[in-house]
């Protein structure tokens, strides 16, 4: 099998015998996004330390650092020795304790929303485009049904109506990622299109391979780069739907931290104190370049020929 069978090929100026991780290194953007990236899951899961640390639980009301206006007393959103990013309007929270925490909400939902999303896009992305004929025509105008749908709608509605036995974050998770599957569907679909008449696929098929060992055994392998690199710069998008969600309010439910919510909450109190607003949107801005600045890197480290195109 060549390079030119799995879909990666060699470019000049890009060190072709290079490994993947070397070219990561080499690449700037590719590096911020890691160290963003490690940044925020260390955050995330060293929330109880840092919190511990900062003197401040994201569960805890401190009701006495606000005025009677509910606005916290003082200026910069009550940023002080002893409350690091200020504290919540209404509520008094340690806005520290709660964008730490929150991190923990929005890469957990992000990466298993992901999961759900790739899970579900890959395998109708092969099956349509190795079984091909009504199989593909009927997978194909599925995709393209749920593509258009409206999903954040669909999200806040059933946000509203869903079954108590089912917990509200599982629910998130599940919805994001559902609506999330039909992009990277389309783009499995079209790789299988082009894999399944290759020589070896075909000399597989000749010799009486079944179907499911050819998708397995054959197809799947070679995509493997691809849907690493889409789940990579999915994850974003999650991420982000997750926190337009919360900002609605039919998020993950409350207490629990989520960047969205309190971003919402701040919005009110924007033109008094636009401090409020800064932390959890800054948290939100920089965890998403980073997965789109690793995403971007990944792809060049995986094929330099996409890297070598946009010079």
């Amino acid at each position: 099998m060549t390079t030119s069978d799995v879909g990666i090929s060699s470019a000049p100026g890009r060190a072709p015998n290079a490994s993947v991780a070397e070219r990561l290194r080499a690449d700037g953007g590719a590096v911020v996004g890691i160290v963003l990236i490690v940044v925020f899951v260390l955050a995330a899961v060293l929330a109880p330390l840092l919190v511990r640390l900062s003197g401040h639980d994201p569960y805890d009301y401190d009701l006495a650092a606000l005025s009677g206006t509910g606005a916290p007393a003082g200026v910069l959103g009550g940023i002080s020795a002893d409350h690091w990013f200020g504290v919540e309007p209404l509520t008094g929270r340690d806005l520290f304790a709660v964008v730490v925490y929150g991190a923990r909400t929005s890469i957990l939902v992000g990466l298993l929303a992901t999961v759900v999303s790739v899970v579900l896009g890959v395998a109708v992305g092969l099956v349509s485009g190795y079984a091909g004929g009504w199989t593909d025509r009927l997978l194909s105008r599925t995709t393209d049904v749920v593509f258009g749908f409206p999903g954040l709608i669909f999200m806040i509605a059933l946000g509203a109506i869903a079954p108590r036995w089912l917990p509200k974050s599982a629910l998130i998770v599940l919805v994001i990622g559902f609506f999330g599957w039909p992009p990277i569907a389309r783009v499995v679909r079209g790789q299988t299109l082009l894999l399944k008449e290759r020589n070896y696929v075909v000399a597989s098929r000749a010799a009486g391979a079944g179907a499911a060992h050819i998708v397995l055994r054959q197809i799947l392998p070679n995509l493997t780069a691809t849907i690493i690199v889409f789940a990579t710069i999915s994850i974003p998008g999650k991420i982000g739907a997750e926190a337009a969600l919360s900002f609605l309010g039919v998020g993950v439910p409350p207490p629990t931290p989520a960047w969205g919510r309190s971003i919402g909450e701040a919005i009110s109190w924007v033109q008094t104190d636009p401090m409020f607003l800064i932390f959890p949107g800054a948290a939100l801005f920089l965890i998403t370049l980073a997965f789109n600045l690793f995403g971007d890197g990944l792809r060049d480290a995986l094929d330099p020929r996409s890297a070598s195109l946009r010079r």
